[in-house]
C-alpha cells in the first residue's frame, strides 16, 4: 500500500506541475506585431512616384528597365536606356514583396501569402491584373532580435511591422519563416522567443534575375521556391496565373537558377538538380552536398559556380567558391576546384567572366577560363562596398549592395569602370 500511495503522490505532483505549466504566463518586452488585414492587403498594389532606396533587396532586368526590390514594400523602377545615367522613375507598392519575375509585359510578384500579376505594358501606370491567394507560407518581416516576438494571430492579417512594448502571454509554440537577406529562415517561437531567389533569360520573352532569386520562368510556367516546397503556376496567358500545385523539393532551399531545361536549387546543404522535361512535375536528377552554408548557384557552358557563405544564419564558418563540371546527364557531376573567399553572397557569369559579391570584401571579377586556376586570374576588385547580388548583361554589370545600386561597364576588361549609381538614403 505504501508503494501505491507513493506512486499516486508522484503522479499527482507530475500532473499538478504540468497543469501549472499550462497556465503559466510571463510578462516581457517583445516585438508586438502590427497587422495589415487581408482585405487591405488585396487592394494595396498601386503605382507611386519614385522614392529613395532604403532597404534594397533583389534585382531584375528586362529590356531597358531594372527593377530593384525594396524589402517588404515593393519595387523601384529604374530606366536604364542610358546606362551612364540610370533614372529612378517610379515605384510599385506591393506589400510583402521580396521576389519578382517578368514574362512579356506581366510582372509576377509575391505579396506575403499571395502571388500578384501586374501589367507593366505602360510602365508609367502598372496595374494589378490578377492574384492567386493563400499560396505562400505565412512569413514575418525582420524584427529586433534583442527582444522576443509576441504571439502572432494569423486571423488578423499579415504582419507588416513591429511595436516594441511590454506584453503578458501564455507559453505557445509556433513555426514561422522569417525573411532575411534573400532567404527564408525557419524559427520556432516559444513564449515568442527565438529557440534556435535566378533564372537566366530564355529569349526576350523573359527578364533576367540575379543569383539570389527564388522565382524562375520556364516555357509557360512560373516556379517559386520557399524553404522546402516548389510552387508551380501556369502563365501561358499573360496576367492569368493558374496554381498547378506544390511539390516538396528538399529542405532549406534558398535560390533557383534555370539552365538547359533543368532547375538548379541552391540549398544550405548543397545543390539539387531537377529536370523540366515535364514542366508540371519536375523530376529529381541529382544533388551535390557540402558543408552547411548559404549558397546561390549560377550555370554557364556546362559548369556550375556555387558560393558558400558561413555565419550566424548559414551555419559553419566556410566561405568559398566551388566549381563543378556538369555531366551531360547532370548526374555524375564533378567538383573541379574550391577557392577561399571572405563572405560571399551572389554571383554572375558571362562567358568566362565571373563576378562574385564577396560581402564587405567588395566586388571581385575573375577570368574563369581555366577552372583550376581562377584565383590566379583576378581581373579587378572593387573594395569598400558591401555587395549582395549582380546581373551581367552585354558588357554591363548591374549590382546591388548595402549602399545602393551600381552600374559597371566591363566591355573593356582592362578598364572596368563604374558608370552609374543610385545610393541608399541614409538619415543623419
Amino acid at each position: 500500500m505504501k508503494t501505491i500511495r507513493n506512486i499516486f503522490f508522484l503522479l499527482t505532483v507530475v500532473f499538478g506541475f504540468t497543469s501549472c505549466m499550462d497556465e503559466y504566463t510571463e510578462e516581457f518586452t517583445a516585438n508586438k506585431p502590427i497587422y495589415l488585414s487581408y482585405e487591405d492587403l488585396r487592394t494595396s498594389v498601386k503605382y507611386s512616384d519614385a522614392r529613395v532606396l532604403v532597404n534594397p533587396g533583389k534585382i531584375y532586368f528586362k529590356d531597358d528597365l531594372i527593377f530593384i526590390n525594396e524589402e517588404f514594400q515593393g519595387v523601384h523602377i529604374i530606366n536604364n536606356a542610358n546606362p551612364a545615367d540610370p533614372q529612378n522613375i517610379g515605384f510599385i507598392e506591393i506589400p510583402g514583396n521580396v521576389d519578382i519575375a517578368i514574362k512579356n509585359n506581366t510582372l509576377y510578384a509575391d505579396s506575403y501569402i499571395d502571388l500578384v500579376a501586374i501589367d507593366i505594358s505602360d510602365i508609367s501606370n502598372p496595374t494589378e491584373l490578377n492574384r492567386v491567394e493563400d499560396v505562400f507560407p505565412y512569413t514575418l518581416p525582420p524584427y529586433d532580435e534583442e527582444h522576443r516576438v509576441a504571439d502572432i494571430d494569423e486571423e488578423k492579417g499579415v504582419v507588416i511591422g513591429w511595436e516594441l512594448t511590454r506584453v503578458r502571454q501564455e507559453m505557445e509554440y509556433h513555426y514561422y519563416p522569417v525573411y532575411r537577406w534573400g532567404y527564408y529562415e525557419d524559427f520556432a517561437m516559444m513564449d515568442g522567443a527565438l529557440s534556435s531567389g535566378g533564372g537566366s533569360a530564355q529569349g526576350s520573352t523573359f527578364g533576367i534575375g540575379g543569383s539570389m532569386a527564388r522565382f524562375g520562368l520556364y516555357d509557360d510556367y512560373l516556379y517559386v521556391v520557399d524553404h522546402s516546397n516548389l510552387n508551380i503556376f501556369e502563365v501561358k496567358t499573360d496576367g492569368q496565373p493558374k496554381d498547378i500545385g506544390k511539390q516538396y523539393v528538399g529542405w532549406n532551399v534558398e535560390t533557383m537558377f534555370m539552365y538547359d531545361n533543368h532547375m538548379f536549387l541552391g540549398t544550405q546543404s548543397g545543390m539539387i538538380v531537377f529536370s523540366l522535361e515535364v514542366p508540371t512535375v519536375p523530376s529529381y536528377v541529382s544533388d551535390f552536398w557540402h558543408v552547411t552554408s548559404c549558397d546561390p548557384v549560377v550555370i554557364a557552358d556546362g559548369y556550375a559556380y556555387i558560393t558558400l557563405r558561413g555565419g550566424t544564419t548559414c551555419g559553419s564558418t566556410v566561405n568559398r567558391l566551388d566549381v563543378l563540371e556538369l555531366a551531360d546527364n547532370y548526374v555524375d557531376n564533378n567538383l573541379v576546384a574550391s577557392y577561399p573567399l571572405n563572405g560571399p553572397y551572389g554571383l554572375g557569369i558571362d562567358d568566362d567572366i565571373l563576378f562574385v559579391c564577396d560581402g564587405d570584401a567588395g566586388l571581385k571579377v575573375y577570368d574563369a577560363t581555366d577552372k583550376t586556376q581562377i584565383d590566379d586570374h583576378m581581373i579587378a576588385i572593387f573594395p569598400n562596398i558591401n555587395t549582395y547580388d549582380v546581373i551581367p548583361v552585354n558588357g554591363y554589370l548591374f549590382m546591388i549592395g548595402d549602399d545602393g545600386f551600381y552600374l559597371y561597364d566591363y566591355s573593356d576588361l582592362n578598364n572596368i569602370q563604374k558608370i552609374g549609381e543610385i545610393p541608399v538614403f541614409r538619415e543623419d
